[in-house]
C-alpha cells in the first residue's frame, strides 16, 4: 500500500509538471525558469530510474527490511548448504564459487556502503576472473545507489548494520556434523559430535560425585566391587635357570651352564645336531662327527669340536671361541661382538659369513703349530661400476 502510494504521488507530481509545459514542449520552449528546468531533469532521469527499482522504492519505505529479504535469504542459505554437503564433488571449486558470490545479492542490507560487501564475496569466489556478475554489481551500486536502510536481520551473513568499515569475509562454515543414516551407530555418532560442538559449555552437564558414590569411601559399593588390585609387585630375584645337558631327540641341548670348563659330548651320530644356548664362561667339547652346531646368547663360551657336516652358527653373542679339529664348511657370524675362530689345516677353505658383527677373527695354523691371526673385514664400500653394485673392502690405514 505504501508502495502504491509513493507511486501515485510521484506520477501525480510528473503529470502537473507536463501540464505546465504545455501540450509537449519542453521547458526551454515555454520560457521557464532554470529552477523548473532542473526539476524537470529529474524528474525525466533520476526519478525514472528510480521507478524502475521496485525493490529500491519498497525499500525506501520498509520499516524492517529482513521481513522483505526474507525469501532471498532462505535461498542464500539453500545455496550454502547444498556446497557444505558435497565437499567430495569433482565440481566442489565450482560449488566454493556459487556459495561465496550467492552471498553478494545480500547487498540491498549493507548499510551505508553496500559495493565494499560486493567487492569482498567478489574476491572470494573469483580470484582470477577480472570480470563477473558480482564486478558488474559493484559497478551498477557505486554508479546507481546511495546509502540504504540499517535495519537488517536474517540474512545468512555480512556484517551488523551500521557498521562504517567493510564488511569481513563470510566466516568458517558451521561445525562438521554426522548426518543420521537412520542406524543406531549413525544416530549415536550424530549425537556424539553434537555434544563435542557445544565447547566449553559441555561441561555444565556434568553432575558433582558424592562421597556415597565413591567406591573407596562407601563400604558398600567396596564389598560389591571385589578385591581391589593393588599396586606392582616389590622386586624378587629371578629364579635360577635349570642348566641342561642332554639328548632330545637328535639334538644335543647344551643350556643355562655357567663357569664350567670340563663338559664333553662324546656319544655322537652323524645325524645329531648341538644347540648350546645362555651359558656363561663355559667350554663345551665335542667329540666325533655331527651335523650342526648352534651356539646362541652366551658370554665368554669356548667350543672345541672334531668334524662337522652342514654349519656352525654363532648368534648374538659374546666374546666367544671356536676350534675346529677337522674339517667345517660354513662358520656363520651374526650379531655377535668379539669371536675368535681357530681353523686346522683341513679346514682352510672354511668359508666364513658375517653380519652385524665385530671383532672377528680367524687363526689359521703355522708350520710351527702356532695361529696367524687375520681380521674379518666389517667396514665395505659400494660402488656402481654402470650395471649393478660392488662392495670391496674398505682398509683403514693405522
Amino acid at each position: 500500500k505504501k508502495l502504491d502510494r509513493a507511486v501515485g504521488r510521484l506520477e501525480a507530481v510528473s503529470h502537473t509538471s507536463d501540464m505546465h509545459r504545455g501540450y509537449g514542449d519542453s521547458p526551454s520552449k515555454a520560457g521557464a525558469a532554470p529552477y523548473a528546468q532542473a526539476f524537470d531533469s529529474l524528474l525525466a532521469c533520476p526519478v525514472a530510474e528510480y521507478l524502475k527499482i521496485t525493490l529500491l522504492v519498497t525499500a525506501s519505505q520498509c520499516n524492517k527490511l529482513s521481513d522483505l529479504l526474507a525469501p532471498i535469504s532462505e535461498q542464500i542459505q539453500e545455496v550454502i548448504t547444498f556446497w557444505e554437503k558435497n565437499r567430495g564433488s569433482k565440481l566442489f571449486n565450482q560449488l566454493s564459487a556459487v556459495s561465496e558470490s550467492i552471498q553478494a545479492l545480500g547487498w540491498v542490507a549493507m548499510a551505508p556502503n553496500p559495493g565494499p560487501y560486493v567487492k569482498e564475496m567478489n574476491h572470494a569466489a573469483y580470484k582470477d576472473v577480472d570480470k563477473n556478475i558480482c564486478t558488474e554489481l559493484q559497478a551498477y551500486i557505486k554508479d546507481k545507489t546511495g546509502p540504504v536502510t540499517k535495519e537488517l536481520s536474517g540474512l545468512p551473513s555480512g556484517p551488523s548494520a551500521g557498521s562504517a568499515t567493510p564488511p569481513p569475509p563470510p566466516g568458517p562454515p558451521p561445525p562438521l556434523v554426522f548426518v543420521s543414516s537412520g542406524s543406531d551407530e549413525s544416530a549415536s555418532l550424530s549425537a556424539l559430535f553434537a555434544q563435542i560442538n557445544q565447547g566449553e559449555s559441555i561441561t555444565h552437564a556434568l553432575k558433582r560425585v558424592s562421597d556415597d558414590m565413591k567406591t573407596h569411601k562407601n563400604p558398600t559399593l567396596k564389598a560389591q566391587s571385589g578385591p581391589v588390585r593393588g599396586g606392582p609387585k616389590p622386586f624378587s630375584a629371578p629364579k635360577p635357570q635349570t642348566t641342561v645337558l642332554e639328548l632330545e631327540g637328535k639334538k644335543w641341548r647344551v643350556e643355562n651352564q655357567e663357569n664350567v670348563s670340563n663338559l664333553v659330548i662324546d656319544d655322537t651320530e652323524l645325524k645329531q645336531a648341538a644347540y648350546i644356548y645362555k651359558c656363561v664362561n663355559t667350554m663345551l667339547q665335542i667329540k666325533g662327527k655331527i651335523n650342526s652346531i648352534t651356539v646362541d646368547n652366551c658370554k665368554k663360551p669356548g667350543l672345541v669340536f672334531d668334524d662337522m657336516v652342514g654349519i656352525v652358527e654363532i648368534i648374538n653373542n659374546r666374546d666367544v671361541k671356536v676350534r675346529v679339529m677337522s674339517k667345517v664348511p660354513t662358520i656363520s657370524i651374526n650379531k655377535t661382538d668379539g669371536c675368535h675362530a681357530y681353523l686346522s689345516k683341513n679346514s682352510l677353505d672354511c668359508e666364513i659369513a658375517s653380519a652385524k658383527s665385530s671383532e672377528m677373527n680367524v687363526l689359521i695354523p703355522t708350520e710351527g703349530g702356532d695361529f696367524n691371526e687375520f681380521p674379518v673385514p666389517e667396514q665395505f664400500k659400494t660402488l656402481w661400476n654402470g650395471q649393478k653394485f660392488v662392495a670391496t673392502v674398505t682398509e683403514i690405514a693405522g
